[in-house]
């Protein structure tokens, strides 16, 4: 079993995905921000790549990317910070980028630059499901990487069933057809959570987008497996020069 699959299986629910950006608030801040998230409750963090046309990052995540992009972050970083991670971090850890900066890279390189750090899956919202069948995701299988497919309330139920089957680790419900830091309602999106619940997905599923603090949290893990927090992380560590003091704070309002 995969890191991610031991964890759904100790917890089917309330899980606590945390997004952050490498290399904020400072360029060395990406490993103790996640040891941060790891001490003080996240059960998986989500470690965002920066990149210069985030497609479906909003606002806050936005800024957070450009500091760390004029802070000196690449790629090629991220993986000489990630080298040692694992003697700290036991979590599950996906990346969250951009297929323009993986290619950028190299597809073959990045995937095998990431499992050797000990990286659990990728996020890639812009990677097309046709491309991933039929180009890249062999390669993904081949360097034991998971794969998480989004979700939002148009897709249609064909879909969600083919994504889901393609999908490895978890299925990222988008709960509106927005970017990230999204102000509209949770309920809103109630019929749509209830539709995933009763399809029978293989993956677990977690709720992203709108979900700030301990009552979006909850209301999110009472149709799904669990709920993912960015953009309010993301705030809550704006200016702030302790990462530790500040993300107890956060993720204490949160579970308490």
């Amino acid at each position: 079993m995969s890191r991610i699959q031991q964890l759904f299986a100790r917890k089917p629910k309330g899980v606590l995905n945390v997004y952050c950006t490498a290399g904020y608030p400072t360029l060395e801040s990406t490993v103790p921000v996640m040891q941060a998230l790891q001490q003080h409750g996240a059960d998986l963090i989500e470690l965002g790549i920066p990149y210069s046309d985030p497609l479906a990052d909003g606002p806050v995540i936005q800024a957070s990317g450009s500091k760390a992009i004029a802070n000196g972050m690449t790629v090629a970083r991220l993986f000489e910070q990630l080298k040692d991670f694992r003697q700290t971090i036991n979590v599950p850890v996906v990346l969250m980028g951009y297929f323009n900066q993986v290619l950028q890279y190299g597809f073959e390189r990045f995937c095998a630059d990431a499992a050797a750090v000990g990286v659990d899956g990728l996020i890639l919202p812009d990677l097309p499901m046709f491309e991933f069948e039929h180009m890249y995701g062999a390669t993904i299988k081949k360097h034991g990487l998971d794969f998480i497919f989004l979700v939002t309330p148009e897709t249609s139920e064909e879909r969600i069933k083919k994504l889901d089957g393609m999908s490895t680790g978890f299925l990222y419900a988008v709960s509106s057809s927005s970017t990230t830091g999204s102000d509209k309602k949770l309920e809103d999106s109630n019929a749509y959570f209830q539709k995933l619940q009763s399809m029978g997905l293989q993956n677990p599923v977690l709720i992203g987008f709108g979900i700030k603090d301990k009552q979006s949290f909850d209301a999110a893990c009472a149709f799904a497996n669990g709920a993912i927090i960015g953009s309010a992380y993301i705030k809550a560590l704006d200016g702030k020069s302790d990462v530790a003091s500040a993300t107890k704070e956060f993720l204490s309002g949160v579970l308490q």
